[in-house]
């Protein structure tokens, strides 16, 4: 069955393109604690990753949903983490009363049966964290739980089967001597572990699979350790976000004071500090960055009601659920922002000075509307200057191409406000102006 596009636009990609101007923030860093960065126009520009605006906008939406606000309240969401088997064990120790141990042993013996590698089991800190991340909704733990303990008899006796038999496995092989034979040098190696029972390996598999899971359905997800539950083909495509200038950065010195020095300073009492009395107990430097970033996200209507149908879903509340999402996606792209620094720098009360909307037959990437770094000594403000830019970029490609529409703007920013106006009053705008988020996809 082919999956049709909302009856009101006809279009099957949601295209979003956003400014938005930040001031000595790290929203993202690399191996060296830098600001990350790409060079484009012939000069480098900030980066933020794509996969930092992604994740700070899936748990941006998730989180409204768990709080019951939103358009996505009451949906199901996904975790993606390492801690299943963990996960799984505290449901079986705190809503069954299992033993601890014989909880974490079997919940990590039926993942790790299931397909799911584990770390090293003499290390504490990863013995029952799997080696990838599964993303899967968020009650799968509890699921496998309730199965487990229900099959409690089975997999006890199975349990034991497997751990058995993996730690004849996992024996490390001697070195063959003189008049071995292969029996004896590799009976251990072939002793082959208990399969996971049918039911037990039905069930968790239904657990970890994508389902009615929202978020999974529009950022999709990638399991190879299990060749029985699907992939997912995400319905979002996101962009890495770059300054529209030249980058520009700074070192910032700093000093964490230390209150008892300093509190003995103030009584006279800092002879008692007889190798240093300045205070400081900590001194360092942090890169600190500031511009004006472009951003850009797709939504693809199309693939997002496929992921709902496959979960099972009917037509009925595919469309819903996916009227829902897109609604969600809008608002997440607007206001989430990476949390790297955030109480250091209150980067996540950022709002964009220009938002733009529109559907069309296809993806549309307004890059290279910014090729030309904005060189402010001469363009103006930055932000500014690209609202100009991407507005008047905008208006030039709707005139030559017919499978795009319009679309609507959103501004915070009273200047880019007046901007907005100035090019409405000459005729420039195709694009009508909203006054909220939701306005976006009206």
């Amino acid at each position: 069955m082919t999956l049709s596009t909302p009856a009101s636009t006809g279009r099957q990609y949601l295209s979003l393109h956003l400014l938005e101007t930040v001031v000595a923030v790290l929203p993202v860093r690399d191996e060296n604690g830098s600001p990350k960065a790409i060079v484009y126009g012939g000069v480098e520009r900030h980066m933020i990753t794509s996969q930092a605006r992604r994740r700070a906008e899936r748990v941006h939406s998730r989180n409204r949903s768990n709080a019951g606000t939103g358009p996505l309240a009451g949906h199901t969401m996904g975790i993606r983490t390492r801690e299943w088997a963990l996960i799984t064990a505290r449901v079986l120790k705190d809503k069954h009363d299992w033993d601890h141990s014989e909880a974490i042993a079997t919940a990590r013996a039926v993942l790790e049966a299931l397909g799911l590698k584990f770390g090293d089991p003499a290390k504490k800190t990863v013995a029952n964290l799997t080696k990838v991340l599964v993303f899967a909704p968020a009650d799968a733990g509890e699921q496998i739980a309730d199965h487990i303990h229900a099959a409690h008899d089975v997999l006890s006796e199975w349990t034991k089967a497997y751990l058995k038999a993996k730690e004849a496995t996992d024996k490390p092989k001697r070195k063959k001597a003189a008049g071995d034979t292969p029996d004896e040098d590799g009976a251990a190696d072939t002793e082959k572990l208990p399969a996971l029972p049918k039911d037990t390996r039905t069930a968790v598999l239904t657990a970890l699979a994508p389902r009615d899971a929202i978020d999974i359905a529009l950022y999709g997800r990638f399991l190879a350790e299990i060749a029985e539950s699907p992939n997912v083909d995400g319905a979002i495509q996101t962009a890495h976000a770059f300054t529209v200038h030249e980058a520009e950065q700074i070192d910032d010195f700093y000093a964490a004071a230390d209150d008892a020095k300093l509190d003995r300073k103030k009584h006279a009492l800092d002879f008692l500090d007889a190798t240093d009395d300045s205070g400081a107990g900590m001194t360092g430097y942090q890169s600190l960055i500031s511009g004006t970033f472009y951003r850009h996200a797709v939504l693809d209507r199309r693939q997002l009601r496929t992921n709902l149908r496959a979960a099972g879903m009917n037509e009925a509340d595919t469309e819903a659920a996916a009227a829902a999402a897109e609604k969600e996606f809008v608002t997440a792209f607007v206001d989430a922002f990476p949390e790297a620094k955030k109480n250091s720098t209150a980067s996540t009360g950022t709002l964009p000075s220009l938002v733009l909307a529109f559907d069309g037959d296809r993806p549309y990437n307004y890059a290279a509307t910014f090729q030309n770094p904005v060189d402010e000594t001469t363009d103006g403000p930055a932000a500014h200057a690209a609202a100009r830019r991407l507005l008047a970029h905008h208006a030039f490609v709707t005139t030559r191409r017919p499978d795009i529409t319009p679309g609507r703007v959103l501004t915070y920013d009273m200047d880019t406000h007046r901007i907005i106006s100035e090019i409405a009053a000459t005729g420039g705008l195709t694009a009508k102006e909203a006054v909220t988020v939701e306005e976006l996809t009206a």
